[in-house]
C-alpha cells in the first residue's frame, strides 16, 4: 500500500462548552470545537500537525506513546525539546509514523490538557499487517472534567492569602468527549471479535473499565502489540 502524507491544521483557542452536561465554561478547543476529532493515519505515513497558537499564552502539543526515534525535537515538552509556541504564533510538527496503536496527542504546558486540549490519536497497520484481527473497531476515550479551569483550581491551591484547605473539587467522567452517564452505547453481535481502542486522557484520574459477561484480552499498548 502507497504511504500518505496526512495534513491536520489545529487552531487552538478558548472556547465555552458545557461537556459534562451541568456546568458551562472556558475552555480550550480546536477550530472551535471540543471535543476533538480523533487524528487518524497509517503505519509508514508521514503527520503534518500545524500548528497555530490563538490562545493569551504559549503551547505546545506532544504525542503521547510515538517512540520519537531520531526526532526528539519534535516531542513537545515546553522547555525540555522546544519553547512554547507563544500567543498568535505557529509551529508544524512532523511525524513519522512506525508504530501502530491507539495513542492521544495533547497540550504539555500548564496543565491545557485539563482545560481540553487533547485528542485520541489512531495509527492503523497497514492493511494485511493485522496481528489480530476483529470484525469492527470502537474507540473510547476517558477525560476527567472539573468545573473550572486548572488556573482557577491552582490559584485556590497555592495562594497563601486563600483558605487552605482550598475547596475540594471533583471531576465528571467523560467518555467520548460526553458525559459518561449519556455516552452512546456499544452494540455487540453474538459470534462476532471487536477491538476497543481505550484511551485514558485523563489528567490526574485513572478509570476503570468492564464489560460484564463478556471476555477481553490486551493485544496492543502505547503502540506495541502483545500476547493476550
Amino acid at each position: 500500500a502507497t504511504t500518505k502524507h496526512v495534513v491536520v491544521n489545529w487552531d487552538i483557542s478558548h472556547i465555552t462548552v458545557n461537556r459534562d452536561d451541568y456546568n458551562l465554561r472556558r475552555a480550550i478547543g480546536i477550530n472551535g470545537k471540543l471535543p476533538i476529532p480523533p487524528v487518524e493515519a497509517t503505519v509508514g505515513d508521514t503527520l503534518e500537525l500545524n500548528v497555530h497558537n490563538g490562545l493569551d499564552r504559549p503551547t505546545t502539543i506532544h504525542a503521547h506513546g510515538l517512540f520519537q526515534t531520531n526526532n526528539t525535537h519534535m516531542d513537545g515538552p515546553a522547555m525540555i525539546t522546544q519553547c512554547g509556541i507563544p500567543p498568535g504564533d505557529s509551529f508544524t510538527y512532523h511525524y513519522t509514523l512506525e508504530q501502530a496503536g491507539s495513542m492521544w496527542l495533547h497540550g504539555h504546558l500548564a496543565h491545557e490538557i485539563s482545560d481540553g486540549l487533547r485528542a485520541a490519536f489512531i495509527i492503523h497497520d497497514k492493511p494485511g499487517a493485522e496481528l489480530y484481527h476483529y470484525d469492527k473497531d470502537y474507540l473510547l476515550t476517558f477525560e476527567d472534567w472539573f468545573s473550572t479551569e486548572f488556573a482557577d483550581r491552582m490559584y485556590h491551591t497555592i495562594n497563601p492569602k486563600e483558605e487552605f484547605p482550598p475547596p475540594k473539587s471533583y471531576a465528571y467522567g467523560l467518555v467520548n468527549g460526553v458525559n459518561g452517564n449519556i455516552t452512546q452505547t456499544l452494540n455487540f453481535e453474538p459470534g462476532k471479535t471487536y477491538r476497543i481502542r481505550l484511551v485514558n486522557m485523563g489528567d490526574i484520574n485513572s478509570f476503570q473499565f468492564s464489560l460484564p459477561g463478556h471476555e477481553m484480552y490486551v493485544i496492543e499498548a502505547d503502540g506495541e502489540y502483545s500476547v493476550p
